[in-house]
């Protein structure tokens, strides 16, 4: 794809709505929907990395409520005709065709490539790649499991959501201190991960999320990696111009 003159792609993530409680996310959801009501006018594509919500599941015939702001301005964007894709999440992975039939936001579980101006993007939210956290690739194999999701699913929706907010928030206090800590470029998880990629195949970005700590790291003389970090306490994102990559912080 060849970008229009003037128009962009951005790249965004983990805003983990629902956490830690409805207050405090009501305003950060007022500050992404400010956020994408601002890029709409040069947008090309928005790419949400992952984890929009802190828990998500669709039952046949019912959806999470709160954050309909989020969700209004979603389909008005895409109304107009700019795209919007999604990378499911840890935290959301349970997306079942409700994005796709009622936002037209096409919903994506692995890692995907993309190509603008003759630039590779390998774009993926980023959990449960790389080396080590078996015990997370066990668990994601059991929570992506059809039967299983639809055992979760004979819950009434007040239970459910009741024990999945609980588990959501008891993982968040466990990893939440881990999550701020750069770990160095030879032991970042993504960029070993990355790295592996370029042996392969090359790529001009790299871009993740679920790390919730922005990175812009150089791995060769022509390949980046990009952690998006979040819109809980970073407020950043990616934007790429046809030309460059660039990661910023949003300051309404």
């Amino acid at each position: 794809m060849q970008l229009p003159p003037d128009k962009k792609i951005y790249f965004l993530s983990d805003f983990h709505l629902g956490a830690p409680n409805f207050t405090s996310s009501l305003l950060r959801e007022k500050k992404i929907v400010a956020f994408l009501d601002n890029i709409k006018k040069d947008a090309a594509q928005i790419i949400i990395d992952g984890d929009i919500f802190d828990f998500w599941y669709e039952y046949k015939t019912v959806v999470p409520k709160h954050f309909v702001r989020l969700l209004g301005k979603l389909a008005e964007i895409t109304d107009s005709g700019i795209p919007v894709a999604l990378f499911a999440g840890n935290h959301d992975m349970w997306m079942l065709g409700y994005f796709e039939s009622e936002l037209s936001i096409p919903v994506y579980f692995q890692p995907k490539t993309f190509e603008w101006n003759n630039r590779k993007f390998y774009v993926g939210h980023g959990d449960g790649l790389g080396p080590s956290d078996h015990g997370y690739k066990f668990l994601k194999k059991i929570f992506r499991n059809k039967f299983c999701q639809w055992l979760f699913g004979q819950m009434h929706p007040t239970l459910g959501m009741a024990i999945a907010n609980y588990f959501s928030k008891k993982s968040k206090q466990k990893t939440g201190l881990s999550d701020a800590n750069f770990l160095g470029e030879n032991n970042e998880w993504l960029v070993i991960y990355a790295r592996e990629i370029l042996a392969k195949e090359h790529f001009d970005y790299f871009i993740f999320g679920h790390r919730h700590l922005p990175l812009n790291i150089q791995l060769n003389n022509n390949s980046r990696y990009i952690n998006l970090g979040d819109w809980i306490t970073h407020f950043t994102y990616a934007v790429f111009d046809g030309y460059n990559l660039e990661l910023k912080k949003w300051e309404e």
